[in-house]
């Protein structure tokens, strides 16, 4: 939580105890586990290695404590998960009621990010992501693709003309920009040529870095973007947007949950995998190593 503070108002505890409790195990471990200063409260590299190992023994505590409970089927417990922020509003919030239903005992603590972020500094479960992954120490457990688009408003269209193929972007159309998390760089636009990616700049009139500004842009014919489709096919049912170039798309983007390695994920955490699977499946494409 970055703070005592915020810390003890979570655990519903004093924040005395909750210092004291830090200050008795850090004697008892002689080790210093926590940077303190007046603003903000971060893990010591000792800090960050102790939790890491103590995670795993909590959670299975935990599920040994389940088994000898009367709702012992029930999932219980509180699931950290980071997933972006498209999905979070379109396919999960819409969806939770379900969820609850079937764990009712189960707290879904669910943040909405497109950036990297560390699973340990900030006592995340599992991230989702979209995209091309990076090396890291993390589980990636990669559930399938999804088809990305090529769209623009009918107002832009009139005002532009309708392209056919890639080539005629160059000839008096725009894009909205799409900054990279990463670098802040423009992405791009990118589409799949007889099975080889191409790349080329098309100009834009406006660059942003967040999903629901780049597709209110495309809505106010400020450009065309590459979208997933699942992120606007009520758009595209409803004639707000219109979907062009569809022989030349981008490659499908992988879905991939992200976890740290343990032993045996806990059953919060299998329980979320599970239903997560299942709501992204309507999205998905076949890729064609799986056909």
């Amino acid at each position: 939580m970055g703070s005592f503070i915020r810390a003890a108002h979570l655990l519903e505890l004093p924040r005395a105890s909750v210092s004291a409790a830090i200050q008795e195990l850090e004697t008892d471990l002689g080790a210093r586990l926590l940077h303190r200063t007046t603003r903000r409260v971060q893990l010591t590299a000792d800090g960050a290695q102790l939790l890491e190992r103590v995670r795993q023994l909590l959670t299975d505590a935990d599920d040994i404590q389940q088994l000898f409970q009367t709702h012992q089927r029930q999932v219980s417990g509180r699931l950290n998960v980071d997933v972006p922020s498209r999905i979070a509003r379109r396919l999960i919030a819409p969806a939770l009621p379900g969820f609850k239903r079937s764990h009712p005992r189960l707290q879904l603590a669910l943040g909405s990010t497109d950036r990297s972020i560390d699973l340990v500094q900030e006592g995340v479960d599992c991230v989702v992501r979209i995209g091309n992954l990076l090396d890291s120490s993390l589980v990636a457990r990669t559930i399938g693709h999804i088809a990305l688009i090529n769209c623009g408003a009918p107002d832009y269209f009139q005002k532009h003309g309708t392209p056919q193929e890639p080539g005629e972007l160059m000839q008096g159309h725009l894009s909205v920009g799409y900054a990279s998390s990463s670098n802040g760089r423009e992405l791009p636009w990118d589409y799949l040529y007889r099975g080889e990616r191409r790349e080329m700049a098309v100009p834009s009139s406006v660059i942003v870095n967040n999903a629901e500004t780049y597709i209110a842009c495309c809505l106010s014919g400020m450009g065309l973007i590459q979208i997933p489709r699942f992120d606007v096919q009520h758009l595209l049912d409803s004639g707000q947007l219109v979907e062009v170039m569809p022989d030349f798309r981008a490659a499908s983007m992988p879905v991939s949950l992200l976890y740290s390695h343990r032993r045996q994920r806990s059953r919060r955490l299998n329980a979320f995998i599970e239903w997560f699977e299942a709501l992204m499946k309507p999205h998905l494409e076949v890729t064609e190593s799986a056909s």
